[in-house]
């Protein structure tokens, strides 16, 4: 046996072993056999650069709102066979489970050809009222109880008016049932108003309001609207009061008569009451004369207008009739629809399974973007919503399933999307807001308290304002 010390010959092995891995990963070093490929070896992979967009670059903006995947096959066009750039899938781009911006997807195919990409007509509306090419840019905003008394929707309104004009809470009904909770306007009436709605629907020869109300006079009827001491919401200019079909009805506004007529699903009565400090209205006698509700606007600007339903999933939705929506769009247009539901879906917190909502979710979208067309579509996603397991309040499983269900609605149907859920922080984050200091939510695990809904409608409103920062203005 020879004597000479082997006490190194591990370390030569090792080195020589590296060595040969690093070689093998500067190579293509996959190999198939059938259908079974290997996976590269690459010792190098995790202190490799990715290629990275510079920050520098010139983006299109067509191309970054888009997103739904392009066949391996449409890469080349033409007879020239030139090749053409893919629109990026933003799924591709971005994680939607996590993210806490935008994301944009492409209209469907067989859309409109004037159909635009996630929230890119809202976006370009914009544009033109801030270069003074329109006068107004509205939203509805679709919720449940997390919207109602202007919750979420009062600080997203007062953000956009600060920057882009506006003065006026905009569209709120004859009744309410959180009149007193709501501090965007003073609202009282008589309680002889026949209400219909969602859980007890008018008669077939009356159409449901664009909020799920439909509001019949009683014979001493009345309505009073006050302004509040707030920027914007101190005075009424242009009053608004929507109605349906009607052939001889008369109220009083602050004591002058008006005549009501018109057979179409959605009327209007406008008044320009210059910096009225309240708005009175009676019933005074007629034909039944169904109303809807009462706008307050400026003369330009932006407005956003809550429809908050207590207790309903979206779903209900798909009661409101078509012709009452497509006149609703020629009396009162929208840039921007919202639809914001989750907390009523979460009614059984293990539940994973959402076939039950996504299906008929997905009739009620097919329907609204047809009778709304040329119209921005914003998906929210449901909030974290924790429920008592054990003896500690933890996220429910229902939850991320959720989240999925209206990703998969958003993109399907060309809208955006904004994961809710992953902006106030993911999970057990409902936990954080009820618990921490300042306390954010209702002791519900369900419901954000005013500073709550203020926080969020700050999130929604810096996540609009990152997709309009990325316009090309000229």
């Amino acid at each position: 046996m020879s004597g000479k010390n082997k006490a190194a010959y591990p370390l030569y092995i090792i080195l020589g072993t590296l060595l040969c891995l690093v070689a093998l990963s500067l190579i293509n070093n996959s190999f198939s056999f059938r259908n079974f490929v290997t996976r590269p070896l690459d010792l190098l992979a995790d202190v490799r650069k990715d290629t990275l967009v510079s920050p520098t670059e010139d983006i299109d903006t067509d191309n970054a709102l888009a997103a739904t995947d392009v066949p391996a096959d449409s890469a080349t066009t033409g007879t020239d066979s030139i090749a053409t750039p893919a629109i990026p899938d933003p799924d591709h781009l971005h994680n939607f489970t996590t993210y806490t911006g935008i994301i944009n997807y492409l209209p469907p195919t067989g859309a409109d050809s004037n159909a635009k990409a996630g929230m890119q007509h809202f976006l370009m509306a914009l544009d033109e009222l801030k270069a003074k090419k329109r006068k107004k840019v509205r939203i509805a905003y679709f919720g449940d109880s997390m919207i109602e008394g202007d919750l979420i929707t009062e600080d997203l309104r007062d953000s956009l008016q600060h920057l882009f004009g506006g003065e006026g809470v905009g569209f709120v009904p004859v009744t309410s049932v959180v009149a007193g909770f709501r501090t965007t306007i003073t609202h009282t009436f008589s309680k002889d108003w026949k209400d219909y709605s969602y859980k007890q629907l008018p008669p077939s020869n009356l159409y449901l309001g664009i909020s799920g109300h439909t509001f019949v006079p009683g014979e001493d009827s009345w309505i009073r609207y006050q302004p509040v001491k707030k920027r914007g919401l101190n005075k009424f200019d242009q009053v608004s009061v929507l109605y349906g079909p009607v052939s001889s009805g008369n109220i009083s506004v602050n004591n002058k008569a008006y005549a009501l007529s018109g057979q179409r699903a959605v009327n209007k009565l406008s008044l320009q009451l210059d910096s009225a400090k309240q708005v009175t209205i009676k019933w005074a006698g007629g034909s039944v004369a169904p109303l809807y509700g009462v706008c307050f606007e400026g003369d330009t600007g932006v407005y956003v207008d809550n429809y908050s339903f207590r207790g309903i999933s979206g779903i209900e939705l798909g009661k409101l009739s078509g012709q009452l929506l497509q006149q609703m769009q020629s009396e009162h247009p929208y840039d921007l629809i919202v639809l914001h539901y989750g907390a009523n879906v979460l009614w059984k917190p293990e539940l994973t399974d959402y076939k039950w909502y996504g299906s008929p979710m997905k009739k009620v979208m097919d329907s609204l973007r047809n009778d709304l067309p040329n119209t921005s579509f914003l998906v929210i996603t449901t909030a974290d919503k924790s429920y008592k397991k054990s003896g500690t309040y933890i996220t429910a499983p229902g939850v991320t399933a959720l989240v999925k269900v209206q990703h998969e609605l958003a993109k399907t149907h060309g809208a955006a999307y904004w994961n809710l859920y992953a902006a106030m922080g993911g999970e057990n984050s409902m936990t954080r807001w009820v618990e921490g200091d300042p306390v954010l939510a209702n002791k519900d695990y369900t419901h954000f308290n005013r500073q709550g809904a203020a926080r969020i409608g700050a999130l929604l409103y810096k996540a609009m304002m990152d997709e309009y920062k990325q316009l090309e203005h000229e």
